[in-house]
């Protein structure tokens, strides 16, 4: 049944995503973002597209008029580089789903989604790159990325408590580095796909021979394509699970080896300069997906190699596109 739908964030990556997908379906769309229209990353005409800063309580009230599920994936973020040096305008982002909270709260919205992350988990369990997947009780003993970990964390913690006192059925989905085209991919907020995407295409374009890598490479991560992602909350927020839940490819992959595929898919081979004193993040972070897995029957399981292919040819494009 077709749905009046807020997805607050709906400028940005994921949110550009969502928005196609919901439209796609049939749903009554509200798009809500910061950022001017002409620095969305997406518009889509079908939707109604509306510029405003969610800190505000007035403005949540706005954005969630007639609506029954809200979306929310507004946030002050980006990749590590951003996140390590900036901890205090990620803790801002508190206000969002604060003021979102409770405006959806007043007028009666049925269902709720915050997009909470990794970052949430504790740091003691992510110093190896053989990293044991992470099971959604780690985050506790609570230990997160500081700034932008402890907002998420406290975040989920206030979708848990309207749902108690308050009847607002709440989720959590806790994101896995969520890439794909049509995203950030240089100005300092990307994250390692689109960034390595980009450095590979420069090289590609301009003949040079030489990458620059954050760290020493054998850091390690998993990355989740936006396909899966998108499929992943919308199941989410019509189900009755309402814990926070990993969402995420349990695909375990270092940074060396994220450079080794995107040389493969753009034909070159790089000499790799290795920036020792660049912000790196934890040692390495998987995904533990059993519980998604027994709740949906699927998990998130799109390779990197279709979607680093996706990724790297649309940045190449992008990169064309300016060199012009």
């Amino acid at each position: 049944m077709a749905e009046k739908v807020l997805v607050a964030g709906g400028g940005g990556f994921i949110g550009g995503h969502l928005v196609a997908s919901l439209l796609k379906d049939g749903h009554e769309v509200r798009s809500v973002d910061f950022k001017p229209l002409n620095h969305w990353y997406q518009v889509h005409q079908g939707a109604e597209n509306v510029q405003a800063d969610l800190r505000h309580l007035e403005s949540c009230h706005d954005a969630v008029r007639r609506v029954s599920r809200v979306f929310n994936l507004a946030a002050d973020m980006g990749g590590m580089g951003f996140i390590e040096n900036n901890k205090a305008a990620c803790m801002l982002s508190v206000l969002i789903n604060t003021h979102l909270l409770e405006a959806s709260r007043l007028v009666g919205v049925e269902r709720f989604l915050f997009a909470s992350s990794a970052c949430v988990y504790n740091a003691s369990y992510q110093r190896s790159p053989d990293v044991t997947a992470l099971k959604e009780g780690d985050a506790y003993p609570a230990d997160p990325e500081d700034g932008y970990g402890w907002e998420k964390l406290f975040s989920e913690r206030m979708c848990r408590h309207f749902t108690e006192d308050f009847g607002l059925l709440t989720y959590s989905p806790r994101f896995h580095n969520v890439y794909g085209p049509h995203g950030t991919y240089d100005g300092g907020r990307e994250k390692a796909p689109a960034a390595i995407s980009r450095k590979v295409a420069h090289c590609y374009l301009t003949g040079s021979d030489e990458i620059e890598i954050w760290g020493d490479g054998e850091q390690t991560r998993s990355f989740m394509f936006i396909d899966d992602c998108v499929r992943g909350v919308r199941e989410l927020i019509e189900s009755d699970f309402h814990d926070p839940v990993n969402l995420g490819s349990a695909q375990l992959v270092s940074i060396n080896q994220l450079v080794s595929l995107t040389e493969e898919i753009a034909g070159v081979k790089l000499k790799r300069n290795y920036n020792l004193n660049a912000p790196q993040g934890v040692r390495g972070r998987n995904s533990d997906n059993s519980v998604f897995r027994s709740v949906f029957g699927w998990e998130p399981s799109i390779s990197l190699e279709h979607g680093m292919s996706s990724t790297y040819a649309w940045v190449l494009d992008q990169l064309r596109s300016t060199r012009h």
